[in-house]
């Protein structure tokens, strides 16, 4: 399968979960206990890998499988990171505001390209940097309301700790994502084999969150077992596989492509977000929204496209031996 293909079914996928997720609201409230959302999407991607793992078994040649605990201590790392990485995002909201917090998380665009070359040493050219700083400008500028409201305002307003906090949530986040490629591509093992792996830490990860939210609750709801499908409806299923396939899709993208196209699809996810709220959320276009689309789209052909697209370089002239004439010299000679 193509990548192009794969990480525009992640598009549609990641713009559509906010959209499913605000459906799945009755009155603005949840009715199901959210925090069971990613530990029933961990268990799908988790039977989904290991039903497809049974099926590779059985060819031959089997699926090739390290079974080190070297190789396999490595894979509740990126679980972990994204632990941190959640209550870094707790603690930097206590400091700015939401809209000020979503323009900071687009620091993360330029922090995953700075680390994919550090850690992976990818080497990107200068027009593919520029394509990178033109889609994290593009992001923050439609998501920027109009000068003069509050949360314009409030973008240059909040205390050094929140922006210091924010930037550790951009690194946290980058961190785990070029973590997660490095772990798919170290060796040659089936991405359903490293998949199983993943998704059994994240889901033991997500049930201790579940367990830790029982005990600082005192156990008023009932232990989290016996609420695990109380409230859910099609609608919140819809979110747990939707949740679930684009884990699915981000991992085939960090074994066979890598996570400047993760971002690239997370980010137009994002744009064709705010496009289908006006549409079904009756939600007013900015002219900002427009210029951050118009800027991304420039991002992408300047990353993706081949270079002699983007460079008009000067053709070499060949010249055809047969067009060259023979032109007579006279030579004088001394009489």
């Amino acid at each position: 399968m193509k990548w192009y293909l794969v990480a525009s079914l992640l598009t549609v996928l990641t713009s559509s979960q906010g959209i499913l997720t605000t459906l799945s609201q009755s009155n603005g409230k949840y009715k199901y206990d959210y925090a069971t959302v990613p530990f029933l999407a961990e268990v799908f991607k988790l039977i989904v890998s290991s039903v497809f793992l049974w099926r590779e078994c059985k060819k031959s040649p089997p699926a090739k499988m390290t079974t080190d605990w070297k190789s396999v201590r490595l894979f509740p790392i990126p679980s972990i990171i994204y632990l941190i990485h959640n209550n870094v995002q707790f603690a930097t909201l206590m400091y700015v505001d939401t809209s000020t917090y979503q323009i900071m998380g687009n620091l993360k665009i330029v922090t995953t390209g700075i680390l994919f070359r550090l850690f992976l040493k990818k080497k990107l050219s200068n027009l593919q940097w520029m394509a990178i700083v033109l889609l994290a400008v593009g992001t923050t500028t439609s998501q920027v309301k109009g000068c003069g409201e509050a949360s314009c305002d409030s973008l240059f307003s909040a205390p050094i700790q929140g922006y210091m906090l924010g930037i550790l949530s951009a690194c946290l986040s980058a961190l785990a994502g070029v973590y997660t490629e490095f772990l798919m591509k170290k060796n040659n093992d089936s991405l359903y084999w490293q998949n199983v792996q993943l998704y059994t830490f994240g889901a033991i990860f997500n049930m201790a969150r579940l367990v830790l939210d029982d005990f600082r609750g005192g156990f008023e709801k009932g232990p989290w077992w016996q609420r695990l499908f109380n409230g859910y409806s099609v609608t919140t299923w819809m979110v747990v596989l939707n949740l679930g396939s684009t884990g699915l899709l981000v991992s085939w993208l960090m074994k066979y492509a890598d996570n400047i196209v993760k971002v690239y699809s997370t980010s137009m996810a994002m744009l064709l977000t705010m496009v289908l709220s006006v549409f079904l959320f009756s939600f007013k276009p900015t002219v900002q929204l427009f210029l951050g689309i118009i800027v991304c789209m420039m991002s992408l052909h300047m990353y993706f496209a081949p270079p002699n697209m983007l460079v008009d370089l000067p053709s070499t002239v060949r010249t055809d031996p047969e067009s060259l004439v023979n032109v007579p010299v006279d030579r004088k000679t001394d009489s």
